[in-house]
């Protein structure tokens, strides 16, 4: 136990060494912006860009997870070797305080800072850029706050340095597989639909990369349609439903509808909200066509 326990600490001394050298070849959003400066301006509204942030005073514990355009959870430090997720979420649905999504109640989970698993620094890791550092008091320590510049493109201090001789990847010609693979690194595909990953699960609403790869419409498109599709990188996200039409009618020209379906957006019956809780839901990103009352099953699923 003590030989595994003593290579497990000096791998992951070795992992914040090379962290701590990666740390300079970052060069941070702000960098970015000064010639990006439209992308930036943008980018900087969105949730991505707000997905941590050091609690307010009027908030509890030490870190605030997520923009708030759903939720808000909190973190504190307990000592040099635990922090805790406390129990209590923020819901914007109800204006206050509720259950955390995935605790069964309300006491909070406690993470230690050096666990195998690495369950907490995962949680920094996606909603921050660049390497994450520990502290030799074990404090975590974000490199740059929310989702921002490099968590796509990669680190940008060389190109910062020369532009002109340095250039970043581009992400938009990636295929729809690829980028359901980078989006799903924390949009969460631990698993696939071939190894039984139960779609029908209300709590795999929140993986959208999942289900996005479980829709016709996604296998079809030859790798065409991937989340840039709808979902502009550099964008906050768009809650008008009827602003994603476009996206569906570069496929369906005419699409076939037994009524009169022209007040409605295309999300609202082939991607309807999945509630995962009484202030939480997702919209169903295994695109299909849905009954009424059952947002999980599509309806071509039930024939034989």
């Amino acid at each position: 136990m003590y030989f595994r326990l003593s290579i497990f600490v000096k791998l992951f001394a070795a992992c914040l060494l090379c962290a701590a050298m990666c740390v300079g070849q970052y060069a941070g959003a702000a960098a970015c912006g000064t010639c990006h400066k439209a992308e930036f301006a943008a980018q900087t509204k969105s949730g991505h860009a707000k997905a941590l942030a050091p609690s307010k005073p009027e908030q509890p514990g030490q870190w605030a997870f997520g923009a708030g355009n759903q939720a808000v959870t909190f973190l504190s430090r307990l000592n040099d070797a635990d922090y805790l997720e406390h129990g209590e979420t923020w819901y914007r649905a109800s204006g206050g305080f509720d259950t955390t999504p995935g605790h069964p109640d309300k006491s909070g989970l406690r993470y230690r800072v050096f666990d195998p698993s690495a369950g907490i620094l995962k949680c920094f890791a996606c909603h921050t850029t660049g390497p994450l550092q520990v502290s030799p008091q074990g404090e975590i320590q974000p490199h740059e706050l929310g989702v921002r510049c490099e968590d796509c493109h990669g680190a940008g201090g060389a190109h910062a340095a020369n532009p002109a001789k340095v250039k970043v990847p581009n992400r938009g010609p990636m295929t729809g597989a690829a980028m359901n693979t980078m989006c799903g690194s924390c949009h969460r595909v631990q698993s696939s639909v071939e190894d039984g990953s139960n779609l029908l699960d209300p709590w795999n609403s929140r993986h959208q990369p999942l289900l996005l790869a479980a829709s016709v419409c996604f296998q079809k498109s030859a790798g065409k349609l991937s989340c840039v599709t709808c979902h502009s990188p550099h964008q906050a996200l768009d809650t008008n439903q009827a602003a994603y039409n476009q996206a569906c009618s570069g496929c369906h020209l005419k699409p076939k509808h037994s009524g009169d379906v022209s007040a409605q957006a295309c999300t609202t019956c082939h991607m309807p909200a999945v509630r995962i809780n009484a202030n939480l839901a997702f919209a169903n990103h295994r695109i299909a066509v849905y009954a009424k009352g059952d947002a999980l099953t599509p309806v071509t699923a039930t024939k034989p």
